[in-house]
């Protein structure tokens, strides 16, 4: 399993050699931030499953600095954050919006956008932004706990994957001899 995510992850020489990480040098080369064990992987799910959430290019970065601060596998908690694209980031968002509605307890149903009228456009701008005003705070934290559920989700799934693997392995070397 690591050889195979070994040939799609970047590896220490080549953030070693890049001009623009190079003033991150000491804190990137950390040896844990490279290295691929059970720890490092599910702690690596767990904070790119998490930072994935986070709105716009700001997913990869959140990654990486989740990534540094836990010391878990760098490369792996940036591709983890993949997981949202433009095809599932609107579900997962709608997703967030109405568990953020269910922990607060909002029991009003889904208020739609306000239309858009051109002739009226100063009155339909402060009608729309009393719209996302609205819908932030559950958003924010349907985000919040959607992206700790999937974190916890994700990092036993990994270890519980990881597990599962060894004993498998153990069983065939036990088999062997």
């Amino acid at each position: 399993m690591r050889r195979h995510l070994r040939k799609y992850l970047p590896d220490h020489a080549a953030v070693s050699d890049n001009r623009w990480l190079r003033p991150f040098r000491s804190t990137l080369l950390h040896p844990r931030l490279w290295h691929l064990n059970r720890h490092s992987a599910a702690g690596a799910v767990a904070a790119g499953l998490a930072c994935g959430l986070v709105p716009g290019p700001l997913q990869m970065l959140g990654a990486a600095l989740c990534a540094v601060v836990f010391r878990v596998n760098l490369p792996l908690a940036m591709l983890v954050t993949l997981y949202t694209n433009p095809v599932t980031i609107v579900p997962l968002y709608l997703l967030a919006y109405q568990i953020g509605r269910l922990l607060l307890g909002d029991t009003g149903g889904f208020v739609a956008p306000p239309d858009f009228d051109p002739l009226r456009f100063v009155a339909w701008t402060e009608a729309m932004q009393q719209w996302m005003l609205g819908a932030a705070r559950p958003l924010g934290v349907g985000l919040v706990a959607l992206g700790a559920g999937l974190a916890l989700a994700g990092y036993l799934a990994v270890r519980a994957a990881w597990r599962l693997w060894l004993i498998a392995a153990w069983r065939r070397r036990k088999l062997r001899s």
